[in-house]
């Protein structure tokens, strides 16, 4: 299926100030507009390009909440993919998961109004209640929307509305941050970056700590001390590897919620924020 997306601004001459902000995609944050002691709402966020985890689907006034086990929120996000080259053969890249199937669609977005059609998905048998989250999210998620946009303590909400009234609330889903976050390095095995340049974490059997600090795309990690359990044969072996890649001068690059990590010679591991 060719996916395609295509946002108009000029047609928002005419819409307000948050609608304005949210289809041409101006980025969320601090400033003059910021979040303030007493609670006034921040900037919003732009509809496109933005990475939303959907928060619940009301249909006929019932609400249907997204699970909120750590799984289900690490993988649920929902993009509305600005792409310039819409008219490739190649189309757009909206959609993504509630957390369990794949879901593309094209989507358009004219002033307050985004239509979402073509949409796809994969079949993955979900159990409950995901699997009823995800039927009733397709099911809305399928037609022609009016977009509100607002923000709170720097953090953006997204409402799409059916003509019908039923609706799809999404939240702005930020990236974790690289210091404070548990890492998941495999089954048992994971790392976490203080504040204080210090790297804690587990081997997949021994747990280890040491110093780790990081600057300009590089983690710079001094010797680890680790625990001196013996266990299975592919288990240390794997803990060895593990141990030469988190070693000197390392590079990293964070993508959402992906953590690559890369020594000099090549090797390298990639984690999951937990």
């Amino acid at each position: 299926m060719k996916r395609t997306t295509r946002v108009k601004c000029a047609a928002l001459a005419a819409v307000g100030t948050t609608l304005l902000t949210a289809a041409c995609g101006t980025q969320s944050g601090a400033g003059s507009d910021g979040v303030t002691d007493r609670g006034k709402a921040s900037r919003p966020a732009g509809v496109a390009d933005v990475d939303w985890l959907p928060q619940k689907v009301t249909v006929k006034g019932k609400d249907y909440v997204l699970p909120k086990d750590a799984k289900t929120v690490r993988e649920a996000r929902i993009v509305f993919k600005s792409d310039p080259g819409a008219s490739h053969e190649d189309g757009g890249r909206s959609g993504g998961s509630v957390g369990c199937n794949s879901i593309g669609a094209d989507a358009e977005i004219v002033g307050d109004t985004v239509r979402i059609t073509d949409l796809i998905q994969t079949l993955i048998g979900c159990p409950d209640p995901l699997g009823t989250f995800e039927a009733k999210f397709v099911e809305v998620f399928q037609g022609t929307h009016k977009a509100k946009v607002t923000a709170r303590n720097g953090v953006s909400t997204l409402t799409l509305t059916t003509p019908s009234g039923d609706s799809i609330t999404f939240r702005e889903k930020k990236p974790p941050a690289l210091k404070g976050t548990r890492w998941s390095l495999g089954e048992n095995a994971h790392l976490t970056l203080t504040k204080d340049d210090t790297v804690t974490g587990s081997l997949g059997c021994n747990t280890f700590h040491g110093k780790a600090v990081v600057k300009d795309g590089t983690i710079d990690f001094g010797p680890l001390a680790t625990t001196r359990m013996m266990c299975s044969g592919p288990v240390m072996k794997a803990e060895r590897e593990l141990t030469g890649i988190l070693s000197g001068t390392v590079s990293y690059q964070q993508e959402r919620h992906s953590l690559k990590i890369t020594n000099p010679s090549g090797g390298s591991v990639t984690a999951r924020a937990e």
